[in-house]
């Protein structure tokens, strides 16, 4: 009978028509359509051109939603229309803000209860006073505030003395894109470069931090792209053109202009958009490709946020600085019958992004894409049959703007089941046994994805939940490269081999700057239970004697409990390789060994930058790609609360060389997954996705393999799918 609780789950079908194209050329690739598509109805049995929905437009797969009247039902729901319209109400009310128009919310988000309140509660309880954390500027000084919904009491919470500002808002970033165009020298410059104003783009760049005399003022540097006969201007910089702007006055503090010699790039085979690829140049590489799931999806999802699928349960929100967040996930156990907890909480803490050019129009490019811009704030919505297949189910955001009026940012999130071809596990008996075994089971996975499109990079995050109680976490990097004008066509110009060009010559007058990109994870790890140990299990050779054995060596695995927060300080080694568990000590398996969950690294880099450089120093998380940290409820942010021009006093290196005890305690795992950038042509104009992850996987969790009593898939459950052209 357990079998049967997935027996709907596998029932997926894959109608396929695929062709073998081989070519030599680059042609632009055709996007798929509704029409494109088969559409199995529910149910039916066959599948046939006649089904086909006759639009030529991508529509969503789901209604726009009117959020107006949402209520919430759990308590990490995340604040509604009406909360928010609340909190404005309260805060416009409130002296701080009644004395002053002077005044940004920057951040607007619910307050969580407590962890152990959330832990008690169960389905149908009474939801606790719900409360409103907010930053804001008042006055230009930076504010951390908490609304209490049910009093409409405001509390001012101390912020420290660590300097830093907060996540930039939308707004503030637009009027500083525009602050230049105020200013006569800046514009007269453009015009001697050559550049109609019309075909003007401008970009805010965070500063970073280096110290001097600006230090005690909000700035952002702003830079300038041509648009003349492409929207690609990420790939026209007009470059050396710098205008450093103060954020809270909008006013130019500095123009450096260090690169009229350098033309602009021409705009000639870079707009990457499919309605302007030439006719003869596109090209559908592949057959249309759909998912049909003829009894309707394995997933729900209860109350705009409860997840329910196969054996796994979460609850899901958007979040406007991690993007999105994956709380209280647990997954069903065959043996017991019984949900078990896994994780309390995970997301996406910070992203640095340091560009490696020390001139003066790119040293300051070291990103926080989290703390600076707001990682869910710049997630666009998801594009349906592109981003996410036929049948997903698209989650909108509803966040606040800076004087605290809320918008909904629809599709932001979507969930849809993954079928690849992948197995979940299989053997084949061998004929000498004379046993005639095949036993199959095919893998299906659920996966949660937003994107964030944070000015010309694109982040794809990817939560991808296994049957076999494994947790997937991937992020791929794609959009376009920021690149730097050179007065080089050909590589035959450049005079040796010892001029530094900082990157790949990618076109004619085009540098693909070399760069990084870390993606540090928070993950609130409860094994069973909030009281969890971390544990590294090194692998070490061992030696043998001649007579001992006909072999010299073997390795063995020797296992360390971490006492304090030091100790579980990991630099990944590939020649000195260990597992890193969570466990839990109090709870054993029936044989004795602790249950647990390890993270299982994949791909990474690790960041070769000077520990003392200034951009190093604020992106201390990178320094190891595993920490542990006791449960601390202000400790989010793996670059602290205030990034923008953070000179790094309140980061995750910080926090763990406190070495506080970590054994037996409620900790919390973080993860950085890391990547090495160097551009190359086929980067340009626009990036192919290139994708990493890691994996927080059961180890001795479960009595045995989970999915054991899974059913492999039978023809009777899936829909044959007949090709249009022999329907």
């Amino acid at each position: 009978m357990e079998g049967r609780r997935f027996l709907r789950f596998f029932s997926l079908s894959l109608c396929i028509g695929l062709v073998l194209l081989f070519t030599w050329s680059h042609l632009p690739y055709a996007p798929p359509y509704v029409s494109d598509l088969l559409d199995c109805t529910t149910n039916s049995a066959w599948c046939s051109s006649k089904n086909r929905i006759q639009s030529k437009s991508p529509i969503p797969t789901r209604r726009l939603k009117d959020h107006s009247s949402d209520t919430p039902h759990h308590p990490l729901d995340p604040l509604t229309i009406r909360e928010l319209n609340a909190v404005r109400t309260i805060l416009n009310s409130h002296a701080l803000f009644t004395s002053t128009s002077a005044y940004a919310l920057h951040s607007v988000e619910l307050q969580e209860p407590d962890k152990s309140l959330v832990l008690g509660w169960k389905h149908g309880d009474p939801l606790f006073p719900r409360k409103a954390s907010i930053v804001a500027r008042v006055d230009s000084k930076s504010l951390v505030l908490t609304v209490d919904l049910t009093t409409s009491e405001v509390t001012v919470h101390e912020t420290g003395s660590h300097y830093g500002y907060p996540t930039m808002t939308l707004e503030e970033l637009t009027a500083a894109t525009f602050s230049p165009l105020k200013n006569a020298d800046f514009n007269r410059t453009i015009v001697e470069r050559g550049v109609d104003l019309a075909d003007l783009r401008c970009l805010p760049l965070s500063t970073g931090w280096y110290g001097g005399a600006d230090e005690n003022r909000r700035l952002i540097k702003v830079q300038c792209y041509s648009t003349k006969d492409t929207v690609n201007f990420y790939m026209r910089p007009i470059e050396g053109l710098t205008v450093l702007v103060d954020l809270d006055t909008k006013q130019v503090v500095e123009i450096s202009d260090k690169g009229r010699s350098i033309p602009i790039p021409k705009a000639a085979n870079t707009d990457y958009r499919y309605s302007a690829q030439r006719p003869n140049q596109v090209k559908k590489l592949i057959k249309p490709i759909s998912i049909e799931q003829p009894d309707g999806p394995s997933f729900t999802v209860e109350n705009d946020h409860l997840v329910k699928w196969a054996n796994w349960e979460f609850h899901l929100k958007p979040d406007a600085r991690a993007g999105v967040i994956v709380s209280r996930a647990k997954v069903w156990d065959p043996d017991t019958g019984e949900l078990r907890d896994v994780m309390y909480k995970g997301f996406t803490s910070e992203l640095f992004v340091p560009y490696m050019d020390p001139t003066d129009a790119w040293y300051f490019k070291t990103y926080m894409d989290a703390g600076e811009y707001g990682f869910g704030l710049q997630a666009m919505p998801l594009e349906p049959l592109n981003d996410c297949p036929r049948n997903a189910y698209y989650m909108d955001a509803v966040f606040a703007a800076a004087d605290g009026k809320p918008y909904v940012r629809s599709n932001m999130v979507c969930i849809f089941e993954s079928y690849t071809g992948d197995i979940g596990w299989r053997h084949t008996e061998c004929p000498i046994t004379g046993m005639e075994i095949r036993e199959v089971r095919p893998k299906v996975t659920l996966v949660v994805r937003m994107a964030a499109s944070v000015a010309n990079y694109d982040y794809i995050i990817d939560w991808e939940f296994q049957t076999d109680g494994l947790i997937r976490v991937k992020v791929g990097l794609s959009g376009i490269l920021m690149v730097k004008g050179t007065s080089y066509e050909n590589m035959n110009q450049v005079s040796s081999s010892q001029e530094n060009l900082y990157g790949t010559l990618l076109s004619e007058n085009v540098i693909g700057v070399i760069h990084d990109h870390y993606v540090t994870f928070h993950l609130d790890m409860d094994v069973d239970g909030s009281d969890n140990s971390f544990m590294k299990v090194n692998l070490q050779r061992q030696s043998n004697s001649p007579t001992e054995s006909p072999r010299k060596s073997y390795l063995k695995a020797t296992k360390t409990v971490a006492k304090t927060e030091k100790d579980a300080q990991i630099k990944l080694k590939l020649y000195d390789p260990s597992e890193f568990h969570v466990i839990n000590p109090s709870k054993k398996t029936r044989v004795g060994n602790p249950v647990g969950y390890k993270v299982v690294p994949g791909g990474t880099a690790a960041s070769l930058l000077d520990l003392d450089d200034p951009p190093q120093k604020r992106g201390a998380f990178t320094n190891n790609q595993i920490w542990v940290t006791p449960y601390n409820r202000s400790e989010q942010w793996a670059g602290g609360l205030f990034v923008d021009q953070s000179t790094g006093e309140d980061t995750l290196a910080v926090w763990s060389n406190r070495d506080r005890p970590i054994e037996n305690k409620d900790i919390v795992v973080w993860y950085t997954l890391g990547f090495h950038h160097i551009p190359c042509q086929e980067d340009f104009p626009i990036m192919p996705t290139v994708s990493s992850s890691f994996d927080i996987k059961p180890v001795n969790f479960f009595e045995s393999n989970p999915i054991l009593r899974t059913p492999p898939n039978v023809a009777t459950d899936l829909p044959v799918c007949t090709a249009a052209a022999s329907a």
